[in-house]
């Protein structure tokens, strides 16, 4: 397969990780599947050497993944306060007023519109999957179910208006189109209105070996400068940026139409160009500074390999918590199984009764811990580390101890 940047078509692609081939993180399986074949795809990060865009093949497609998805946003407690403080400072910053309009791309199950609606604020929030839409709109959140391209975006601003604020969290890098998909964006926003964009920042993810959020419905990974280039692709401008803790570490990329941008002045904020500096003091706009990753999360691997193995042989218990698809990366990349890890546990009852893709690890009620009184609790999700180690603080009570795997194997008494 030809590997061609997607966003400035160069073929001068150089290979930071290679973790095998796993199956899609979010499609896990039935009991009635288990005896079935499962598809999986190579899982290969690159970085374009001419526009600085990491991105892996895209071997799957959005359909295939976002039109049924398992994700529910509003199970994590801590999201949702997250989502509540944005929205509260959004309205703030652009004093928005009710008769303001604010869209949000790939909405979930209207986890921050909620809090939109709860303002009397009018929105609409588009999201693909089917099953997690119509929960949205039983909470009373507007929902449109479909996918974002610039005739999805030209029909909603036609029939609803232009949008003073439109929110992409956690979506800019799940979208093999990217240029297309940020035309969609410029189509929804107002000529003076703005763009409020939430991704995993590639700075953090290759300091903390953060390869776990390496899956294939993520099709790129971005800098502030890579972000640049693609808001620009499709008539937008970064004019402003904001470091945040959520996902490991994570950026909001503020930007604008490009000619409201320009009547505002060329400069970009201060914060943006000290966030620039910092990706090109760790080598980031240049394949340099990518050596070494690959060294370093095989490491991880080892190591948490030999510390199941160790459990395992000398007579001690150790399940999971949640079913995140950054867990079924890290279990497919180190090949752990049910003889290693027999179960996990998850909050969302969607999963419960499934198992792991790959791994095929059965889903459990968290309940199942406190009955089972495991050894180690190995934690996937420990982006989610405060909200965990508070609501799995019981596990204590029979001297259980949490495991967190990334950015290296820590044993948490």
């Amino acid at each position: 397969m030809t590997t061609t940047c997607r966003l400035c078509g160069s073929q001068d692609l150089v290979s930071v990780v290679d973790l095998g081939a796993t199956p899609p993180c979010e499609r896990f399986l039935t009991a009635e599947q288990l005896d079935e074949p499962e598809p999986t795809y190579p899982l290969h990060l690159r970085f374009c050497v001419d526009c600085h865009l990491a991105q892996l093949p895209p071997l799957i497609t959005p359909e295939e993944t976002f039109t049924e998805y398992a994700y529910f946003s509003s199970y994590s407690t801590s999201w949702v306060e997250h989502a509540r403080r944005f929205v509260a400072a959004a309205v703030e910053r652009l004093r928005l007023g009710p008769d303001a309009f604010v869209v949000e791309v790939a909405s979930n199950d209207g986890y921050l519109l909620r809090h939109v609606v709860e303002r009397g604020i009018r929105c609409l929030g588009i999201e693909p999957a089917a099953n997690v839409g119509a929960v949205a709109r039983e909470r009373g959140v507007p929902t449109l179910t479909a996918f974002l391209t610039p005739e999805t975006g030209a029909r909603v601003r036609a029939e609803h208006g232009p949008a003073d604020l439109v929110v992409a969290n956690n979506v800019y890098a799940h979208v093999p189109d990217v240029i297309g998909f940020t035309e969609g964006l410029r189509a929804l926003v107002a000529d003076d209105g703005w763009v409020a964009i939430e991704v995993q920042h590639l700075l953090t993810l290759m300091a903390g070996a953060q390869f776990d959020t390496i899956y294939h419905e993520h099709f790129q990974y971005y800098t502030v400068d890579s972000a640049r280039r693609a808001l620009a692709s499709g008539g937008l401008t970064l004019v402003d940026v904001e470091r945040l803790p959520t996902h490991g570490g994570s950026i909001r990329l503020w930007a604008r139409p490009a000619e409201a941008a320009a009547a505002d002045g060329p400069a970009p904020s201060a914060r943006m160009a000290a966030v620039l500096d910092e990706e090109k003091a760790a080598g980031l706009h240049e394949p340099a500074g990518y050596a070494g990753f690959a060294a370093r999360v095989a490491r991880i691997r080892r190591d948490l390999l030999r510390f199941l193995i160790e459990a395992a042989e000398q007579g001690r218990t150790v399940v999971g918590y949640g079913a995140p698809g950054k867990g079924n990366t890290l279990l497919n990349y180190c090949g752990v199984r049910p003889d290693l890890l027999p179960y996990t546990v998850d909050r969302n009852p969607y999963k419960h009764g499934r198992y792991t893709p790959g791994t095929r690890i059965p889903i459990l009620p968290p309940e199942r811990i406190a009955a089972d009184r495991p050894d180690y609790v190995l934690v996937l999700p420990w982006n989610l580390r405060d909200e965990l180690v508070a609501e799995l603080s019981y596990v204590r009570e029979w001297g259980g101890r949490l495991v967190f795997p990334i950015p290296e194997l820590e044993v948490v008494s």
